[in-house]
């Protein structure tokens, strides 16, 4: 450890650990990419995560909190210093009358969904996984798929933050509105999400079916009942076969049956699957016939009713994400899904007048499913600063998964990508904050988030230094020169390489950090002393 951190760390309190690693190799789920922090800390207590604040701001150095790392982009890679919350994860209390729960911001949704069954309860709406922490899992506006839920920071009812000042605030609804706006889909760049109180639900079972079905008699059902029939509605589109799956549930108290399986739904399925991917890398043109292939394994050659099931809550509403993957997902208005589909859908039929999409999809064999969720977050107020769906009436989510198999990343995505956002953009859509969205600008990004401005007021107030400000802040959000050029700790990307076990090495450095010859004390705690005091955003708050 560097000598000038063990002279800071001297000057502390020696009973609040300083628990540190400098051997510690961080990559996303999907391998997409790889970064070496200087050092990974894993507070445990308040105590503890507000002395690695004030450690890392005297030492002049930038903080990145990492959950599971389930975002495939580059957002959480850094050289500096990584903080998982892993080890600050309990629930500190239950409200069963009300459901009102407060937690730890670090504990994992797969804990929290067991921690809470303990107490029949349960959360209202849950994504396509459980292996996110309930801070990761809001910071990106993590949603399911039900037009009677939003977002998953819909059920927030509070926060606990600690900022680059070292000290905690609170913020809620009618409680600091502004940080609480900002801080409900954060991306990391405000400061530490401690705390988070949060509106659950008694607990429940959801009787599910899932069938396949044409596209046209989805496109037939699209404004009757497809999306509302039922509480919880998702679609697997395949584009080749002109078919999906449709899966929806219920809750039901109905007993428990679990779901039918056969040999394409574990282990040898997996491998196969990942097999015949990893040969279509080699030969795309195959990729119509793997995907005809799986759906026949599954459902047989034609359409009909799949299988069904009845299934507690929470794992009824997740799916398996199988291999590493590259995921592009956009939020557009409800109303604007049947032209997406059938334009799309033209466009991998090589119709491209049809299409109306600038960009040649010759040669070009993309991955089913195309994922299809909804979300209604229109009624929700207070709306974070950075909520990417539709403000009037539901939001139609499509999502482009392309699958790296063996990390070999699929030779159409370049093409596929700047076509599929190329439509999303001519539709008023937003990207999924987590997501690999490549051809999206900076001006592009504010003129999709009027809010985007409030956003960054807030954001310098609470961390005038950028201590959690990375390259994929400014690269998307923030202004190129606000008059000071780059925050004295903010971390600039210095290069990417190709990475042994596939994906990218990122390498970073904070090129406006120096160390001052003052005492701490004299120099950075008052500093930041008296920019909290003058702060719009801390008054009365500290």
């Amino acid at each position: 450890m560097d000598s000038r951190i063990q002279l800071e760390l001297s000057k502390t309190d020696p009973a609040i650990p300083f628990r540190a690693s400098g051997s510690y190799r961080h990559h996303t789920w999907a391998k997409t990419f790889h970064s070496l922090p200087e050092l990974y800390l894993q507070p445990r207590s308040t105590d503890e995560i507000q002395k690695v604040v004030n450690i890392a701001r005297k030492c002049r150095r930038r903080l990145v909190i990492v959950g599971c790392g389930h975002s495939p982009s580059d957002l959480t890679c850094t050289s500096s210093w990584m903080v998982n919350l892993d080890h600050y994860n309990e629930l500190l209390n239950v409200d069963k009358e009300s459901g009102c729960v407060v937690m730890q911001a670090g504990i994992r949704l797969y804990d929290l969904i067991a921690r809470l069954k303990e107490h029949r309860l349960a959360m209202p709406n849950l994504g396509s996984i459980d292996n996110q922490s309930i801070a990761g899992a809001l910071a990106t506006a993590t949603h399911g798929s039900s037009t009677r839920h939003g977002i998953l920071s819909q059920s927030v009812l509070g926060l606990k933050i600690v900022l680059a000042n070292g000290q905690m605030v609170s913020c809620a609804p009618k409680k600091n509105e502004d940080l609480f706006r900002a801080a409900l889909v954060s991306l990391g760049a405000l400061g530490i999400i401690i705390e988070v109180t949060f509106q659950t639900v008694p607990a429940f079972k959801l009787e599910w079916t899932q069938n396949l079905i044409s596209i046209d008699n989805i496109m037939e059902q699209w404004d009757r009942s497809l999306w509302t029939q039922k509480e919880f509605t998702r679609i697997w589109w395949m584009p080749y076969m002109k078919s999906a799956i449709r899966w929806s549930a219920n809750k039901t108290d109905k007993d428990l049956r679990p779901p039918p399986s056969n040999w394409w739904s574990g282990s040898m399925g997996y491998h196969t699957y990942n097999f015949l991917l990893y040969l279509a890398y080699w030969f795309p043109r195959i990729l119509p016939s793997v995907e005809q292939f799986a759906m026949n394994v599954q459902y047989g050659f034609k359409n009909g009713v799949g299988p069904s099931a009845v299934e507690e809550g929470q794992s009824g509403l997740l799916m398996n994400c199988l291999f590493s993957q590259f995921v592009n997902e956009w939020a557009i208005p409800l109303e604007k899904g049947p032209e997406a589909i059938t334009r799309l859908s033209a466009w991998f039929h090589g119709d491209q007048a049809s299409s109306r999409i600038p960009f040649s999809a010759q040669g070009m064999y993309v991955h089913a499913p195309i994922e299809v969720r909804v979300s209604d977050t229109s009624y929700t107020v207070p709306r974070p600063y950075l909520d990417n769906t539709a403000t009037e009436g539901p939001t139609l989510y499509l999502n482009a998964t392309l699958y790296r198999p063996f990390g070999r990343d699929p030779p159409c995505r370049e093409r596929y990508y700047q076509g599929f956002e190329w439509l999303m953009k001519e539709l008023g859509g937003r990207p999924h904050w987590a997501k690999n969205f490549s051809t999206v600008s900076k001006q592009e990004f504010h003129t999709m988030y009027p809010y985007l401005k409030e956003w960054l007021r807030i954001r310098n107030e609470v961390d005038p230094e950028g201590m959690f400000v990375g390259d994929w802040h400014r690269r998307l959000l923030l202004p190129e020169d606000e008059g000071r050029g780059l925050f004295p700790l903010e971390e600039k990307k210095v290069m990417t390489k190709p990475a042994k076990a596939g994906g990218l090495d990122w390498t970073g450095y904070l090129p406006n950090s120096t160390w001052s010859p003052q005492s701490s004390e004299e120099s950075f705690d008052l500093m930041h002393g008296s920019e909290a005091a003058k702060s719009s955003v801390l008054e009365s708050k500290l």
